[in-house]
């Protein structure tokens, strides 16, 4: 926890790096003052109700914003710039049975395993899955089970929102607020040990993210008619030219539990302290313009918000799986089909699950920094080359390969030996500490006019090494890739009768690729192990846009559709100025997915971490997994950020008044 005399410091620190990046013999840089030129304050406040119904569900949102933007001029020949946004979310306290205090119940898990067999009563039946429940703290024991907090209530079943468990493992997964229920709780990164009013407050909090943006601008004339312009505070800096797929776009963090992927980015990048640079050189004699910009994200490290479970929008629904590891690893817990691979098995504290989670402190050496160098040629063609060194917002688990963990065949802490007390390190322990490691990206995008089709073209690439990803094949059960990202996207106002026979409708498409090297992906007795991820993904989009009644009316539609996971988006909307300051938004998100049953992984149920206890044949090594799987955990990854909420239709509206 960072106490009084670390923020100090930090804050002293900032300020002499400041101090002697703006002060030196050749120029210097004066701090704007408010006693300007007399200039007006430039204030536009507006409010918005997005109200969201969801199936099966009912109410899943309810958020009312009200944000103010103001411009200033100040003395100097400085800007200043802000925009301050409040939320309050009503979801929490109208619907509480599914996201509020009383969320969630108790449970019962799926167990293919005939208890009688063990000598067990018989376990009851479940028409739903067509096959035996047992109640949660209920399953076949492990050495220790059953000395943590199994309260069977405020639980859903992990993955219970997307897909059955379908004879995989699932756990149950604490879903209430965290001043409700503090099991499973962690700070994941900006996200996952939220309050009540926290989660419908969001911006309220300790890193003040009630304001948006807040920073100062100035731009410097120098000689030959080139520039300067600097901008310090908080901001967000916008690298990429797509819209949807963050490729360049990855300087500011992503807010995911406002609207999932469905929102615009201005409206969830996370804004972060930060100093940007940018010298204009203006035009040569190749050239009609160009220009050098240097950020700096000196800031404490935010992780993107991937959704608190428990919350309406949880991407990927990993916030629950963090949440519901968290708490096997801290009291333990009932795991559905996992002994032999269909027994139902109770797990005590500190046998499986995450540990810690290891977020980076600050320091200089974990901030980020990046450089673009822009232009445009004497053809019209834009570009860019850009890199940046950073910290990956989305966290890896890594196995601690059995270091604190407790056998639970033996008692013992650590090792495969079945003695007490320390041994050799367990390869393939579902036992985790999370981590966000350090990434490296070089990359460039370009746009350019194709007049003969009257389109506009967009591209962006990016490779990264340093990432991490989920990896069943490796004995820390993860590996580190690199890999290549890249989109097109094409622009064209056409002009469709039926849709209005005044004005162009907008067609814009997209496809976004992503390629992985070094993947790993092999077949085993009883399933494929390594990565999840695909070795290679598609992911395309298509708006169609129309523009009628002067442009005050506008009906849209958009389908996304992931190649792989074989899963479907369609949002179609009608948007409706009614005045010059009041709009009315209405629409829909449906998802399709026929590609389910290619979502399965191995779970690791048979990566045999404490032999001979886990062998599934004699023949296996400490540390191999067969392949033994099912949805969860990493189906998720396969599923992708649609196929994973294809059981989430919404239909919704919003007002936006701007005063």
């Amino acid at each position: 926890m960072e106490t009084k005399h670390e923020n100090g410091w930090r804050l002293s620190l900032i300020a002499a790096a400041l101090s002697a990046s703006f002060a030196g013999p050749a120029w210097s840089i004066d701090l704007p003052s408010l006693g300007d030129d007399n200039s007006p304050w430039q204030v536009d406040v507006t409010y918005e109700n997005h109200t969201v119904r969801r199936q099966n569900v009912g109410l899943a949102k309810f958020r009312n914003t009200l944000q103010a933007e103001f411009d200033k001029r100040a003395a100097d020949g400085w800007g200043i710039h802000g925009i301050m946004r409040g939320t309050w979310d009503g979801v929490y306290r109208m619907n509480s049975s599914e996201y509020g205090k009383d969320a969630g119940g108790a449970i019962a898990l799926e167990n293919r395993f005939d208890g009688s067999q063990a000598g067990l009563p018989p376990p009851a039946y479940n028409p739903q899955y067509q096959t035996p429940t047992i109640n949660y703290g209920g399953g076949f024991p492990i050495y220790g089970a059953g000395t943590g907090d199994l309260r069977n209530e405020g639980l859903r079943v992990l993955g219970d929102r997307w897909h059955p468990t379908a004879g995989g493992v699932a756990f149950g997964v604490p879903v209430r607020p965290c001043d409700v229920d503090k099991r499973g709780c962690r700070d994941f990164g900006g996200y996952g040990d939220l309050s009540m009013n926290e989660l419908e407050m969001p911006e309220f909090n300790k890193r003040l993210d009630f304001i948006r943006e807040l920073y100062v601008k100035k731009t410097y004339d120098l000689d030959e008619g080139k520039q300067f312009f600097l901008k310090v505070g908080k901001q967000q800096v916008v690298w990429g030219r797509t819209d949807l797929f963050r490729v360049l776009d990855v300087i500011n963090p992503v807010d995911y539990s406002r609207n999932n992927i469905y929102d615009e980015l201005s409206d969830i990048r996370i804004p972060m302290w930060m100093i940007q640079g940018e010298y204009r050189m203006g035009a040569s004699e190749t050239m009609q313009d160009r220009n050098i910009q240097v950020v700096w994200n000196f800031d404490q490290f935010r992780a993107n918000n991937l959704g608190q479970c428990g919350s309406p929008n949880v991407i990927l629904d990993a916030g629950c799986f963090f949440r519901g590891m968290a708490n096997l690893w801290d009291n333990g817990g009932t795991v559905a089909n996992f002994a032999g691979g269909v027994l139902t098995t109770d797990f005590g504290p500190h046998q499986i699950g995450i540990r810690k989670v290891h977020l980076p402190d600050w320091s200089i050496g974990n901030t980020q920094l990046g450089a673009k160098y822009e232009g445009v040629t004497a053809g019209g063609l834009s570009f860019s080359l850009n890199a940046l060194t950073y910290r990956s917002q989305l966290p890896s688990l890594r196995s601690i390969n059995g270091k604190g963990t407790v056998n639970p065949f033996t008692g013992g802490t650590t090792g495969n030996t079945g003695v007490a007390g320390e041994g050799p390190p367990v390869a393939g322990l579902i036992a985790f500490d999370m981590h966000f490691p350090r990434v490296n990206l070089i990359g460039g995008s370009m746009d350019f006019q194709v007049p003969e089709a009257g389109a506009a073209v967009r591209v962006e690439a990016a490779y990264t090494s340093g990432e991490e990803f989920s990896n069943t094949a490796r004995p820390g059960l993860y590996s580190k890739n690199n890999v290549f990202r890249a989109v097109i996207g094409i622009d064209r106002p056409t002009f469709i009768p039926f849709i209005s026979e005044s004005s162009a409708t907008l067609i814009s498409a997209q496809l976004f690729y992503q390629h992985i090297f070094d993947h790993e992906y092999f077949k085993m007795p009883l399933g494929p192990v390594g990565m999840p991820d695909w070795e290679n993904n598609f992911i395309g989009t298509l708006l169609v846009k129309g523009f009628l009644k002067n442009g005050t009316l506008s009906p849209q539609v958009i389908f996304a559709h992931d190649f792989q996971a074989r899963a479907t988006a369609i949002a179609p909307q009608v948007e409706w100025n009614l005045s010059n300051d009041l709009k009315i938004t209405i629409g829909a998100n449906y998802k399709l997915a026929d590609g389910r049953s290619r979502w399965n992984f191995d779970d690791c149920r048979s990566c045999n971490p404490y032999a001979p206890f886990t062998q599934v044949d004699p023949s296996q090594a400490v540390g191999q997994s067969w392949g033994l799987g099912g949805m969860e955990p990493l189906g998720r990854f396969r599923a992708g950020p649609i196929g994973a909420a294809f059981r989430e239709d919404d239909i919704f509206i919003k007002l936006n008044y701007k005063f």
